[in-house]
């Protein structure tokens, strides 16, 4: 007699429900999108309608590149770290054959924008590092691994300080050394390396002038150090003094289309570096408080896309951008207000320029490529989805 299993019917309650996973981070693009807005606003109010536009053509173009770049899988591109950082050499080396722009070997001419090849730099260098500190995860602990790495993120930065923008060689050394760190690397090294940078540059401030040798040029030193006495430093001192009054004058709410200190351009270079100041003064407090919160909210979802990572590349990728964030944010806005070196550093979306935009928005698209992943590998485990 033969015997048969009965088949079970299956209630609602049995069956596995499909989870809906999200197409991107809508806090991370509404931050973005909120700054690139802000910046559009901004520069209409303090440079003009052509300025403005150009500014929101780059936002644009920014946006849909993130959004492609969201699409992949961002752990393919470890394999061509080699081929990002070559690139990224032969780019800055480029620009040095290049005519000069404001005394400044920085820029390549294309039909619609003035490429600055260190802006791209920033998104190579933290992708070829992060594969190539991937590649050396079992050797971490040893001191010869830690040197290599930071040894690639140096020559990156000297590559850059000649051309010259000392801003951005700062930002290459802070994106070496944030990419150790979330690697897991010991603060006994890290320390050293501190300790390695600090002499570093009190040779190349101090020590080298004194024997003749000029490393960084005497206007670059000025500005480094106008902050710790503005009424001494000459032409740097000026621009900070005239940033602090347009931050002053805003008070509370603003002083809009009486804007004196943007309108009749006593700011200098008020839609780039001294760009928060022009909205200090423009939309005062208020506006500056508006800017500054959309900052903590891109910041805040870069480290919490970190956590979400499914592999040690995404996390080092995220954490690589987070420095590049962090850093500019900081530099930038405590340079406008008196408490920090002034570096020429841009203010992520909010300065003018396309080169540094469209930048910006490939950070965003690797970051939402890492929550994309990160929520899918975790829903397909069967972990709770992170928000």
């Amino acid at each position: 007699m033969s015997t048969s299993t009965p088949i079970q019917a299956l209630d609602e309650t049995t069956v596995p429900q499909k989870r809906s996973l999200p197409v991107f981070d809508p806090l991370l693009l509404l931050a973005a999108l909120g700054l690139a807005a802000c910046s559009v606003v901004t520069l209409r109010a303090a440079a003009g309608r052509s300025l403005a536009e150009r500014q929101g053509f780059y936002a644009l173009v920014g946006v849909i590149v993130a959004l492609a770049i969201g699409r992949i899988d961002y752990s393919r591109l470890r394999e061509f770290k080699l081929g990002f950082y070559a690139v990224m050499v032969a780019l800055n080396l480029i620009v040095y054959g290049m005519p000069p722009i404001q005394a400044a070997h920085r820029w390549i001419p294309l039909p619609f924008l003035e490429f600055q090849s260190s802006e791209f730099g920033k998104i190579l260098v933290i992708l070829a590092l992060a594969g190539f500190v991937v590649d050396r995860s079992r050797k971490l602990h040893e001191r010869r691994t830690t040197a290599r790495i930071m040894l690639l993120a140096l020559v990156a930065a000297l590559l850059v300080i000649p051309q010259p923008d000392l801003g951005t060689g700062m930002v290459y050394v802070a994106i070496g050394i944030t990419v150790l760190f979330f690697a897991g690397t010991s603060f006994r090294q890290l320390a050293g390396l501190a300790a390695l940078f600090a002499v570093a540059v009190a040779i190349v401030l101090a020590g080298a002038p004194a024997l003749g040798v000029h490393v960084v040029k005497g206007y670059q030193v000025q500005r480094l150090t106008a902050f710790l006495h503005p009424g001494h430093a000459g032409q740097s001192g000026y621009q900070l003094q005239q940033s602090q009054i347009a931050i002053g004058a805003g008070q509370k709410t603003g002083q809009g289309a009486n804007a004196s200190q943007t309108k009749l351009n006593f700011l200098p270079v008020k839609s780039t570096d001294f760009v928060f100041a022009s909205v200090g003064e423009t939309f005062g407090f208020a506006g500056a408080a508006v800017v500054l919160s959309l900052y903590a909210l891109l910041i805040w979802r870069a480290l919490r896309i970190l956590t979400m990572s499914k592999n040690l590349f995404g996390t080092l990728i995220a954490g690589g951008i987070l420095a590049m964030l962090m850093f500019q944010t900081f530099v930038n806005v405590g340079m406008t207000i008196g408490i920090a070196p002034i570096t020429g550093v841009p203010l992520p979306l909010m300065s003018y320029g396309g080169s540094s935009v469209i930048v910006t928005f490939i950070s965003i698209g690797l970051l939402e490529s890492i929550y994309i992943q990160g929520v899918t590998a975790q829903s397909g485990k069967g972990r709770p989805l992170l928000s």
